[in-house]
């Protein structure tokens, strides 16, 4: 039984130090340096932890084996969290299909997004180009009423950093 014990110990490890890890690189991408030093602080003592257990018996397989799926695992959870944390801001555009697409504007102002409308010349002619920055957790509220005007839209999004100025509106989810 402590054989199994040993393999759960070093999965679990590494699922928390890679989940961590993933968490950590996104605080360092946004410059959040104390929860990144934090996290990284966490992180490596468990990686250490879990590493030196599988080196004091690399002839063991099952501890490379936890290891390895440990690290899988850990990142697919990582990156599930990034996503619901989902911290940050992204410049979206938003390439209209439609003529008409004042209700759209306003719908989008109304719901608590700055909206700027240029004018595109493309190959199918004119359109008009909208262009917000927005919380990244608002993303799916922005998709859900764009294409509820425009089903054809095309939507594109870059995270960024904004500098100063802007509207950003503190959207409350329901």
């Amino acid at each position: 039984m402590s054989l199994l014990a040993g393999y759960l110990f070093i999965f679990c490890a590494r699922v928390s130090d890679v989940t961590l890890a993933t968490i950590r690189m996104l605080m360092v991408v946004q410059g959040r340096k104390i929860q990144a030093a934090i996290i990284g602080f966490f992180e490596v003592s468990i990686y250490v932890t879990a590493l030196s257990k599988v080196v004091s018996s690399l002839d063991n397989i099952g501890n490379l084996l936890a290891y390895a799926l440990g690290f899988a695992c850990g990142n697919y959870i990582g990156i599930t969290i990034e996503n619901r944390i989902a911290l940050g801001n992204l410049a979206a555009q938003v390439v209209l299909k439609a003529d008409n697409n004042e209700e759209l504007i306003e719908s989008l102002r109304e719901s608590g997004f700055g909206v700027t409308v240029l004018q595109g010349h493309g190959r199918e002619g004119t359109r008009e180009i909208l262009n917000l920055t927005i919380n990244r957790k608002d993303l799916d509220k922005l998709k859900s009423i764009v294409y509820d005007y425009d089903e054809e839209a095309f939507i594109t999004t870059n995270s960024v950093n904004p500098i100063s100025g802007g509207y950003f509106s503190t959207i409350k989810k329901k």
